[in-house]
């Protein structure tokens, strides 16, 4: 009968109390996302995000740095790292490095406020949390240099959410070819770069999603637009 059909309508439209408690937990959780969203989107806007680069000597990291630094003046910088040998002359403490005790250095090494460290003759070498903090202070992107392994370090670190390039020559003998035609290396650092190299290019092969952009600087142009495109909207924010 209609009436019946039309009563056992209004039944299914009536909520019940465990309904009610469902579609309210649903909207906070909305707005639980939303509000999230917003943060994260308003802290992307406020702290410019570091440009993490990898890749093997003779690659040309150096010339296209200097190139996104000469087309963008005053908006890269490099971090300054910490280091246990003594400052030579001219040299600036907090300039040209953050110069601090061997004790200091591997309390702060146990405290894990370094991304990457090295010893080298004796004295250690490290990039710090707070080194890249301080860059971003002052509404610049940091650019850092790093092994593989300062990579894999900086990536666990969420808040900093670096952008991960790794830049390469198009083979291994075009990367021979530009280390040995720079005249500054011993055949002997030739050698121990070209085995650094094709490690670091092993790695790549075996973690392909871990990189935002791989660039094979094969072009110089290509290859900077290429870099270009990874900073791009960070520096629109910036310039705003």
């Amino acid at each position: 009968m209609p009436g019946n059909k039309e009563k056992r309508n209004k039944e299914k439209t009536i909520p019940t109390k465990e309904s009610d408690e469902l579609w309210l937990d649903l909207e906070n959780e909305t707005l639980k996302n939303k509000k999230l969203h917003y943060q994260m989107h308003t802290l992307t806007k406020i702290v410019p995000r570091p440009l993490v680069l990898n890749g093997p000597s003779g690659c040309g990291k150096s010339t296209l740095v200097k190139l996104l630094m000469k087309e963008h003046p005053n908006r890269f910088s490099f971090s300054v790292s910490h280091t246990t040998r003594k400052p030579r002359k001219g040299e600036k403490d907090g300039v040209h490095y953050h110069y601090t005790s061997k004790e200091q250095f591997e309390q702060d090494m146990m405290d894990k406020k370094f991304i990457e460290t090295a010893e080298v003759h004796g004295n250690y070498y490290g990039t710090s949390i707070k080194s890249i903090q301080d860059v971003q202070k002052k509404m610049l992107i940091p650019i850092l240099d790093l092994n593989i392994d300062g990579a894999v370090s900086i990536k666990t670190i969420d808040y900093l959410s670096p952008h991960l390039v790794f830049i390469t020559a198009p083979s291994l003998q075009e990367l021979e070819k530009r280390l040995r035609g720079r005249g500054t290396e011993t055949e002997q650092q030739i050698q121990v770069r070209l085995k650094t190299a094709k490690k670091e290019l092993d790695w790549v092969k075996t973690h392909p999603d871990f990189y935002h952009q791989i660039i094979i600087n094969d072009n110089l142009q290509i290859a900077f637009n290429e870099l270009f495109g990874v900073v791009k909207d960070d520096l629109n924010l910036l310039n705003k």
